[in-house]
């Protein structure tokens, strides 16, 4: 995906509980370094030695914040809990970098979050009306102080937990981790994914995604479900199945389309079968005549590879893409943008010369770069191009973790797809449908996913403050001033 203004990824979450001390901080690094396509901001590890936390979280990739010397800093432990961070609320500071770790009466407690709530603002102006004092501009910091106020009058951090989960409203998958306990949850609605494991050698993983249990050696046991608490402790799991669930599960349809890596398994299903049978749903959908079906790495390879397979078309890689360079986001400025995505890319003019091209890839935005890579195709000699998206057009804002907040920037809110296909200067343009959304994990509609960024068919309500940044704002922009 390689947009100037693409979907951004979510947070990854990843926590250890082992009944014997380790080198746990390890273990969390590798889960981590699997799960840094979630998120490429800020990176972070927090290690229980037997009460005692010791943390370090950093601006930066996982193998730029971690060094073997503070990792070796972080000592051993039986607990840990990690973070890699892309934040859809506040914006990319060290204070916003988790796992957070709080001090309170009742003992310490960290806590990563991957998702986004759509009470946060409310939440928030409660609390510092409260006497909260923020050290953050994430909603992940109203959460923690949620479960603290409810850990003063419940018996138990799970129990705090549960109660917890009553006042907070939107998308979060979350790992607790108490002095003696870990804690894993899902919100009611099962927006975010989260699953976890087992080692050879017994000890219990939690990770947003299964790549990350197969990166330390651990076997998938299986997905915690929409509302459900699950409890690590020596005594063993328990869990806790919270009579806020909803009766239909809405995981965001995107972790299929693109944020998960293929090599993970959601809910049960595949993700790179998911992703072959978009493809082949697609071809379906929009046939086209031509000669080869390129991908554009790595985010549209594999439903390219479905639509070649149901069409019968040859697939073949059309595009180098240089592994040593930075995603595309992260560069500022258009231009240096496009700078990045032209030594990014290159393709294989072998491939497409006089050839009709099939580009396969998983969405528009603003449809900048998507236009940049048609060129290239152009430039080495395609005859025709002919766009396929495995998602259907972005017509709302997402409130759940997904980086759009705005229609301000929507190509499709702006233009039809005949006049998206001449701004990008294809011959054709093909959206994967909403039912075909539906069907990709299993191939069937079972009306599991939340498709409100393509259709507007929010299954909560929407936050009153939707903006990124909503806590970064001037005084002058403050709804409310007091002396």
């Amino acid at each position: 995906m390689l947009e100037s203004r693409k979907i951004r990824e979510e947070c990854g979450v990843f926590g250890v509980f082992s009944q014997a001390p380790g080198d746990v901080a390890h273990m969390a690094y590798y889960g981590l370094f699997a799960l840094q396509h979630r998120g490429q901001e800020s990176a972070g590890i927090v290690v229980n030695d037997d009460g005692l936390f010791q943390a370090y979280k950093n601006i930066g990739l996982v193998e730029s914040v971690f060094t073997s010397e503070q990792l070796e800093k972080l000592g051993q432990g039986n607990m840990a809990v990690g973070h890699v961070r892309y934040g859809t609320t506040g914006t990319n500071a060290h204070a916003n970098a988790q796992p957070f770790v709080i001090n309170h009466v009742k003992g310490h407690m960290a806590i990563a979050h991957n998702g986004n709530l759509v009470n946060s603002f409310e939440l928030r102006r409660e609390l510092e009306l409260e006497g909260s004092i923020f050290h953050s501009t994430s909603d992940t910091e109203a959460i923690l102080y949620i479960i603290t106020k409810e850990r003063l009058k419940a018996p138990s951090i799970e129990a705090a937990i549960e109660q917890a989960m009553y006042r907070i409203r939107g998308a979060y998958s979350l790992v607790v981790m108490s002095p003696s306990k870990l804690i894993a949850l899902r919100d009611p609605n099962g927006f975010r994914p989260l699953c976890y494991g087992q080692t050879a050698d017994g000890s219990y993983v939690v990770a947003s995604e299964s790549c990350a249990l197969d990166a330390v050696g651990a076997a998938l046991i299986r997905d915690i479900e929409p509302g459900e608490i699950v409890i690590f402790e020596k005594a063993g799991v328990r869990t806790i199945r919270t009579h806020c669930r909803t009766a239909r599960p809405t995981l965001c349809a995107f972790e299929y389309v693109y944020i998960a890596r293929p090599d993970s398994v959601i809910d049960g299903h595949s993700v790179h079968a998911a992703r072959l049978r978009a493809g082949a749903i697609l071809a379906e959908e929009h046939p086209a005549d031509a000669d080869v079906v390129v991908g554009v790495p790595d985010s549209g390879i594999d439903a390219a590879i479905g639509y070649s397979q149901r069409s019968g078309i040859p697939y073949e890689m059309g595009f180098l893409k240089n592994k040593y360079i930075g995603r595309t986001f992260i560069s500022v400025g258009q231009k240096n943008r496009e700078d990045k995505v032209r030594i990014k890319l290159n393709p294989i003019a072998s491939v497409v010369a006089g050839k009709r091209v099939v580009l396969v890839d998983d969405s528009i935005v603003r449809g900048t770069t998507c236009r940049h890579i048609v060129r290239l195709l152009r430039s080495a000699g395609a005859k025709e191009v002919h766009m396929r998206l495995s998602s259907p057009p972005f017509t709302n804002p997402c409130y759940y973790g997904t980086d759009i907040d705005s229609k301000k920037n929507l190509i499709a809110c702006h233009h039809t797809v005949d006049e998206i296909a001449e701004i990008i200067g294809v011959d054709s343009l093909g959206y994967l449908s909403i039912e075909g959304v539906r069907k990709m994990a299993d191939g069937t509609d079972h009306g599991g996913f939340c498709t409100a960024c393509f259709d507007g068919a929010y299954p909560t309500e929407v936050p009153s403050k939707p903006q990124k940044n909503r806590f970064e704002r001037k005084i002058s922009e403050s709804e409310e001033e007091e002396e």
